[in-house]
């Protein structure tokens, strides 16, 4: 019997680990590649099968995990227009399995049509939530896919399993979905100070942010019902108290009198549409009535609008709404008010929506009878995330004992310096991301050293292709060759003595700079072990852990701990490098799955000579990385002192 499941070429890459050229060039260079068995001339669908048994015969097999499989045939089993629904009705299913696992072991024991005839009002009953209503008998889901989800979800945990598929939902339609990258999500969280509160997010999408919050009890709404019904199945399989409700908050707030601790918001960007005639009157427009075009001022006085007195609400906002002539008055009575606290400029990019530098806005709703704040905090943060948070505690901890001196990149301005004709708020023009911290010379020096530790590598070309056998990290963990150990989502307190590896201290090649608290669970990291991020990026390196001072596996890492007499760790950090970069090129957004990771399989004479050349490509794009850091800082220093008095010519 033919598999039923069917994949594309993009699913074919993301198997094998490959790019999408590669699937190509096999199907033009090899006669026995599995012909398509549907879909179209330009986009042709295989059989998932044949697939596997052609990697496996041409040694490029990557053992494929049940999330896989279940994803495959999730988006097989409909149109992509009802795989939403789909994917929501699985989320529900799961949540059934976790609530009431008795009730689905006697529908598990029934034939399949019962089963199926059964399954709606036990869903129904266990899930009354907007989730469980959706109208199961018409999605098609067959009876053996109810069975592998309830498996996957027995097996991964019903959260871990939605988790997973989610993120295969979100990398199939990122451009529709436009989900906040999970760093910014959880840095507006902690800003807002949302853990155990009640929180609140009137664009909730598929509940990135919400999801982050920690919170105790969440709210959310958005505009489209498939992504509400999806955040609602997210919070509650987390065990979050959740309410969400579809609909356009702005024309139709679907929590009109309820105050929160705090609200958190990536709202939509320059929305025309947004209801600026039939809501011209509205009493939430405290600040002054949006301009027709400044759709996210109104967003913004909509979330203060349901903060409490002293609440906290962190949006995202596009950078132009820093500086646009038309709003110059709300952002005035929002600065007056002592309402606006903070303005931080994040990388390009950083918000779905746009390809510019978005901003952060953290706003306050000021309490009755409190004096208005005289100045507000600028942070021109880029992709340094850390300085926000560290900028944002100093410049709040200024009155008590602990005050801190406010790091770089970031300051205070008067506020009554902003409320000129323009009150334009764009931190670039009032903070520069490097302060000129260190003199010409010593920065000349830094320079010097670098092009010092400049050493090109040296690798002989093949005259021909060497076609390698591949095995995967997942087969040498159940031969036990190396161990995978994944560093905490969140650590409950970042304020200990305890010293902890962070991504920014594996990306800088620097020693452990975090500090956790000591708690159950937490990974020592030993001479040896191999680092790598949980969420691959370009040119983010895994690294082999050398001797230094005692520290622990930080949020968003994974460490693997290899036998050396059959893995070579080099060479692993090496295989794992190139894995992390393959994901990035192939638009991935999702966790890296290590099981995955393909790697040649080599003796270990082989190995060490290959994981030797991996460590000095790596030693010398560290040098290289220095180098571009010490020379930006050697023109910066540069420019700057000849213009303001401090350098000379000579």
């Amino acid at each position: 019997m033919r598999d039923d499941v069917l994949v594309n070429a993009a699913d074919i890459a993301r198997i094998a680990d490959v790019g999408r050229a590669a699937v190509s060039n096999w199907r033009k260079r090899f006669d026995d590649f599995p012909q398509p068995v549907g879909g179209t001339a330009s986009s042709p669908s295989f059989s998932l099968a044949e697939i596997e048994q052609w990697l496996r015969k041409h040694d490029r097999y990557v053992e494929v995990p049940p999330i896989e499989r279940v994803w495959q045939r999730l988006r097989t089993a409909g149109d992509d227009l009802r795989l939403g629904d789909m994917v929501v009705y699985t989320g529900a299913f799961l949540l059934f399995l976790r609530r009431d696992p008795a009730a689905w072991r006697k529908l598990a024991g029934l034939a399949d049509d019962e089963m199926l005839s059964r399954l709606p009002g036990a869903v129904a009953a266990a899930v009354p939530e907007p989730p469980g209503e959706l109208p199961h008998d018409e999605l098609g889901l067959d009876p053996s896919l109810i069975r592998a989800i309830a498996e996957l979800g027995t097996e991964e945990g019903p959260a871990a399993a939605f988790d997973a598929i989610c993120a295969r939902y979100i990398d199939v339609h990122a451009r529709r979905l436009l989900a906040t990258p999970e760093p910014v999500g959880a840095l507006m969280a902690r800003l807002a100070a949302t853990a155990g509160k009640t929180v609140l997010d009137p664009s909730c999408g598929i509940g990135t942010l919400l999801l982050a919050s920690d919170a105790s009890r969440a709210l959310g709404q958005d505009v489209n019902g498939t992504a509400a019904r999806l955040t609602a199945v997210r919070l509650l399989l987390h065990g979050i108290d959740a309410v969400v409700r579809d609909g356009d908050s702005l024309r139709a707030d679907a929590f009109p009198d309820e105050l929160v601790d705090a609200v958190v918001c990536n709202p939509p960007f320059n929305d025309r549409g947004w209801g600026y005639e039939e809501l011209t009157s509205d009493p939430r427009w405290e600040y002054g009535l949006p301009p027709r075009g400044e759709s996210e001022l109104a967003w913004v006085q909509h979330c203060l609008s349901h903060v409490r007195p002293g609440g906290l609400a962190v949006i995202m906002m596009p950078g132009v709404a820093s500086s646009r002539r038309s709003g110059r008055r709300v952002r005035g009575n929002l600065l007056r008010a002592g309402a606006l606290r903070a303005i931080v400029t994040l990388a390009a990019g950083a918000a779905p929506a746009s390809s510019g530098a978005p901003d952060l806005w953290v706003l306050r709703r000021p309490e009755v009878g409190e004096p208005p704040a005289s100045d507000v905090l600028m942070v021109n943060a880029g992709d340094d995330l850390t300085a926000v948070e560290a900028a944002w505690q100093a410049y709040t901890s200024r009155t008590g004992t602990g005050s801190r001196a406010l790091p770089e990149a970031s300051r205070t301005v008067r506020i009554i310096d902003l409320l000129d004709e323009e009150v334009a708020l764009t931190p670039a023009h009032r903070v520069s991301r490097q302060t000129r911290s260190e003199p010409f010379t010593g920065v000349r020096e830094r320079v010097r050293e670098a092009i010092s530790r400049l050493e090109v590598p040296s690798l002989t070309p093949l005259p021909v292709r060497r076609e390698l056998p591949m095995t995967s990290i997942g087969e040498l963990s159940r031969a036990g060759v190396v161990t995978i150990a994944q560093g905490p989502l969140k650590p409950a307190a970042e304020d200990g003595d305890l010293p902890m590896l962070t991504v920014e201290d594996l990306v800088r090649g620097r020693p452990p700079s975090g500090r956790i608290r000591d708690e159950q669970g937490l990974v020592l990291i030993r001479e040896g072990d191999v680092v790598a991020p949980l969420i691959p990026g370009e040119h983010t390196p895994a690294r082999v852990v050398t001797a230094g001072p005692a520290a622990v596996l930080g949020p968003r890492l994974l460490l693997f701990r290899v036998d050396p007499e059959r893995l070579d760790p080099y060479y692993l950090a090496g295989c794992l490098r190139v894995t992390g970069e393959t994901s990035v090129r192939l638009g991935s957004s999702v966790r890296m799955d290590p099981r995955r990771a393909r790697l040649p399989r080599l003796p270990i004479e082989e190995q060490r000579e290959y994981g030797e050349a991996f460590r000095r490509l790596l030693a010398y794009e560290d040098a290289v990385r220095e180098l571009e850091r010490a020379s930006d800082d050697l023109l910066r220093i540069g420019f700057e002192g000849l213009l303001d008095g401090t350098l000379h010519p000579g």
